[in-house]
């Protein structure tokens, strides 16, 4: 079985800071690509940022420039350090892991649990 277990979200003014963080645990074999997500109400969940094992980023146009993700393969964690955060950056934000649970499988996708994140005044 396998978690993703984030943290670091919460309520920060507009021009603020928030660093999440996402750490998978249980019966991992191998993982690749790690990313943030972000759904809004009344909106459809987005990609913010992914990284893969290796330390290719990409980021979402909103966010190019503001946001960094970053990952600790040593210890299974994704983490995204967001700056000059906005009032439109407010949503739930998703941890997703693709990866392998044992020799020769398929990757597949792993959720967390969403951590919520407003910016208001």
């Amino acid at each position: 079985q396998v978690q993703l277990v984030e943290s670091g979200g919460g309520l920060v003014q507009p021009g603020g800071s928030l660093r999440l963080s996402c750490a998978a645990s249980g019966s991992i074999f191998s993982i690749y690509a790690m990313g943030w997500y972000r759904q809004a109400p009344g909106k459809q969940r987005e990609l913010v940022a992914a990284i893969t094992s290796g330390g290719s980023t990409n980021y979402a146009d909103s966010v190019k420039g503001r946001f960094t993700i970053s990952r600790d393969n040593a210890k299974n964690t994704v983490y995204l350090q967001m700056n000059s955060l906005k009032p439109e950056d407010t949503a739930v934000y998703y941890c997703n892991a693709d990866l392998t649970t044992g020799w020769g499988l398929v990757p597949d996708d792993y959720w967390g649990q969403g951590t919520q994140v407003t910016v208001s005044s």
